[in-house]
């Protein structure tokens, strides 16, 4: 078990990526903290998913500064540290360009970029403290780098919190502390069915661009974390690793107009 006896904080945790990477942590041997603001869900899920001595279930608004520290503060106090932190909380709204809102581009950037970052300013600021050399992981997403105008506010966050990745990794590194990222492709979760995959024309334009023919699985984001915030990981940091079936190598296709 590749994360026996460390301690995690996963945000956005009560459903789909986040869910999917408790679920491959406690199988690990970590203990976790579920952080998300969906506090029915939340509970749900920390049922469902282990037992209290291992999951703690904490509602977590992570456009709050105060909210996600003290979600970290809740690992140190009922497990004694923390060694993990996957800021994985995030929305998207699908709309026109110039249809966004101040009130779209500021909820999207609010809990995807910002949440982001307060999530690595806090759980770097807790580990240098206790002398932890840690792993923060960055959910990111393949939108990061292609340019896709109907979701254009999630992907703006996203290329925003790459920047994160980086530059938090630099800022860690004399701590040995690693700062790491996914971009994943298109991941059946709930809030791609409602957000991307709304019909079967949908459906078949992500296929036609996604060379091994499918959608991912959280299940499948969740072992590449894993993975990134175990000691197999221990020489990659300041990378964003993306997990997309081939899409990012294959690119958008455009119609030709007769």
């Amino acid at each position: 078990m590749r994360l026996d006896g460390k301690v995690a904080v996963i945000t956005g945790a009560a459903h789909g990526i986040g869910r999917a990477c408790a679920e491959r942590f406690l199988s690990e041997g970590a203990k976790v903290v579920l952080a998300d603001i969906d506090a029915a869900a939340l509970d749900a899920t920390a049922r469902g998913i282990g037992s209290p001595d291992r999951v703690l279930a904490r509602p977590t608004d992570v456009t709050r500064r105060a909210d996600v520290e003290a979600a970290i503060a809740a690992a140190v106090a009922a497990f004694g540290g923390l060694d993990i932190m996957v800021n994985n909380a995030g929305i998207v709204r699908s709309q026109d360009f110039l249809d966004i809102t101040e009130e779209d581009y500021d909820a999207v950037l609010g809990v995807n970029l910002k949440g982001a970052f307060f999530g690595t300013q806090a759980a770097g600021r807790r580990m240098i403290a206790a002398g932890t050399k840690g792993v923060i992981v960055n959910m990111s997403s393949i939108n990061a780098l292609l340019a896709n105008p109907s979701i254009a506010t999630y992907a703006i966050s996203k290329g925003g919190m790459n920047q994160i990745t980086t530059t938090a990794a630099m800022a860690f590194a004399p701590h040995g502390i690693r700062v790491v990222g996914i971009g994943p492709g298109t991941i059946l979760t709930d809030m791609v069915s409602r957000s991307i995959m709304t019909s079967d024309d949908a459906r078949r334009t992500i296929l036609e661009r996604t060379p091994l023919e499918r959608c991912g699985e959280p299940s499948e984001i969740a072992a590449v974390t894993a993975f990134l915030a175990s000691s197999d990981a221990s020489y990659i940091t300041g990378q964003t690793v993306f997990v997309d079936g081939g899409r990012m190598a294959l690119n958008y296709t455009v119609p030709v107009r007769d």
